[in-house]
């Protein structure tokens, strides 16, 4: 804010008071020489102006009806009137800047334009007429200035109030997002542990079966471990049942997961997608992809899908894309650029998409972090998944310590 804003602050009323007090001190002193110096009366006037300005800096309307009544008092006694008139008008336009209704400082200009024409009743024609068009300098200027100020301060309001609930929504809809991509999440994992824990169940109930001869405690163990893992998958599924909401699953969210030895296909078919909608698409998959674990398999997948959507809505059918998945030491490191070159379909929004928000929140839980921003020719989003601490360079398991027999 400059000092032009910071002078018409409604915080700063005394300092503007303050300013006008010392520019009518100096009026009276300085500004003498040339006319007859200021008589008692015009000086007592001028101290009582001043004093009210002070003390009812904070009270417009108070102020307004004091200084108009010194106005009044001015007139039959002082020849120079200048103190007081500036006192009132200045007093109006402290009112239109601050008055909560507008009734209120429209009445008050009534009441200043009233005294000043009341001074040129009964004088000459072009006297008269004067005092008239001063009215636009008494009256007119400080309610126009007033009007100005209240009409600059309500649209700052409006427009605070307008990005606080904009900001508002943003957070909303990115919560939103974050919860929807979670609620996938939340099912994918269903998926994966319901898959491992129901193959186990159906190997110990086969082992059960094929070795009748079993010891006794060999069989309760795998009783037990069947009975476990039974309601296992039935404690899942009451779990994850709030999370399948058909109305509630976003496009894409409600997929399941993939074996990892379907992923390269799976690409392959989200490439081939981006294709069919007219992206030009070079993909460059590492077929060590196929033996990722199905968590992080999906997660490929996932952000595939949606950086190839992206593509399509924001860089335009016409544009070049480049998908990039390899891995290094166990971390998949995943990628896609485009040229930018493309425009985006008609009724395409240009922005205000929650997908990075999804990505960078499907990353972010696997350990890895989603960047995303513009290059020298398009745009280009990137990430790594790093190895779980429980798996070896290449995304299978690490060998299981054998325990050594006892002696």
């Amino acid at each position: 804010m400059g000092w032009v804003g910071r002078l018409f602050d409604a915080r700063d009323t005394l300092a503007r008071m303050l300013l006008l007090d010392l520019s009518g001190v100096g009026y009276l002193v300085i500004g003498a020489h040339g006319r007859p110096a200021p008589t008692a009366t015009q000086w007592w006037l001028a101290v009582a102006a001043f004093a009210v300005a002070l003390l009812c800096h904070r009270r417009p309307l108070l102020n307004l009806m004091i200084q108009s009544a010194l106005l009044v008092a001015a007139l039959p006694l002082v020849d120079d009137v200048t103190i007081n008139q500036v006192g009132a008008s200045w007093a109006l336009l402290e009112l239109t800047m601050r008055a909560s209704r507008p009734r209120t400082f429209w009445l008050a200009a009534g009441l200043v334009a009233t005294i000043d024409v009341s001074r040129v009743i009964g004088a000459p024609v072009r006297q008269a007429l004067t005092g008239v068009f001063g009215l636009a300098v008494t009256v007119g200027l400080p309610l126009l200035l007033g009007l100005v100020v209240r009409t600059t301060r309500e649209l700052g309001r409006q427009a605070e109030e307008r990005a606080a609930a904009e900001q508002h929504r943003r957070e909303s809809e990115s919560r939103a997002a974050r919860a929807d991509e979670r609620s996938a999440i939340a099912r994918e994992l269903h998926d994966v542990l319901a898959h491992h824990v129901a193959s186990m169940v159906l190997r110990v109930g086969v082992a059960r079966h094929v070795l009748p001869d079993l010891d006794p405690r060999v069989g309760a163990v795998f009783d037990d471990v069947h009975t476990t893992g039974t309601a296992a998958l039935t404690d899942l599924r009451r779990l994850v049942a709030v999370l399948r909401e058909p109305d509630g699953v976003r496009g894409d969210a409600a997929l399941t997961v993939i074996e990892p030895a379907a992923l390269p296909a799976a690409l392959g078919a989200a490439v081939d997608r981006a294709r069919q909608a007219g992206v030009v698409v070079e993909a460059d998959v590492d077929a060590a992809v196929g033996t990722l674990d199905a968590v992080r398999g999906q997660a490929v997948l996932r952000l595939t899908q949606e950086a190839l959507t992206n593509v399509a809505k924001h860089a335009g059918a016409a544009a070049r894309a480049r998908l990039t998945v390899s891995m290094v030491d166990g971390a998949v490191h995943w990628a896609v650029s485009d040229d930018g070159r493309g425009a985006a379909p008609a009724g395409v929004p240009s922005g205000g998409g929650h997908g990075l928000v999804g990505m960078r929140e499907r990353v972010e839980v696997l350990g890895g972090r989603l960047e995303a921003g513009p290059t020298e020719t398009g745009w280009q989003v990137r990430t790594v998944l790093p190895a779980g601490p429980d798996r070896a360079p290449g995304g299978a398991p690490p060998p299981r310590p054998v325990a050594p027999e006892p002696a």
